[in-house]
């Protein structure tokens, strides 16, 4: 017998798996990937690996490699997530590294925090900067 997800469940995991996503965001993407034949847990496999094993596979020259992924659609698909994705986690990294920084000038001068993280002041100011303007996005 086959296990079918009810539409409700495949809204959560379509959420869980697009949580970088903004959640308005969510049910388009999730139907434009479904229609493409691509799942959510072939989502998830591909964002695990930030897309390394759809490269591998794509450079493998195996004929029909892409069949496993919905076609080329799906493939390209799978790509924009991946990018997707790694922008929203160096725009948190950014963020997190913007709030250290400003923190660290709280105590430290500009010239020891540069030396501790190996670049210029100039740079040292620009990140704190930063920390103090307003973020749009997700979180």
């Amino acid at each position: 017998m086959a296990i079918t997800n009810t539409p409700e469940q495949l809204t959560h995991a379509w959420a869980d798996v697009l949580s970088y996503r903004e959640p308005d965001q969510v049910p388009e993407i999730a139907s434009r990937l479904a229609s493409a034949g691509v799942t959510p847990e072939m989502t998830a496999m591909a964002l695990a690996d930030s897309g390394e094993m759809l490269a591998q596979r794509m450079e493998s020259g195996d004929t029909g490699w892409e069949q496993d992924f919905g076609d080329m659609l799906g493939v390209a698909l799978l790509a924009g997530e991946v990018s997707a994705q790694a922008a929203f986690r160096v725009s948190q990294a950014s963020k997190v590294r913007s709030g250290a920084v400003n923190a660290l000038l709280d105590e430290y001068s500009a010239v020891f925090v540069a030396s501790q993280l190996g670049i210029s002041r100039q740079k040292v100011y620009e990140i704190g900067r930063a920390a103090s303007k307003p973020h749009r996005g997700r979180r």
